[in-house]
């Protein structure tokens, strides 16, 4: 089953900046909203990872 999360994004100095609403530690950024997209995915996947 998967989950959903929102996405908050905002603009500084030219980068997308965003966290995952509900989520805390997982921001990221990239330079366009699919760069940002996906590195927020491995971000969430690095916080949520078992070892």
């Amino acid at each position: 089953m998967s989950q959903s999360f929102l996405l908050e994004y905002w603009k500084d100095d030219g980068w997308l900046v965003g966290r995952l609403r509900g989520v805390p530690g997982v921001f990221s950024q990239g330079q366009t909203l699919e760069e940002l997209e996906e590195n927020i995915r491995d971000a969430y996947q690095l916080m949520t990872k078992e070892e």
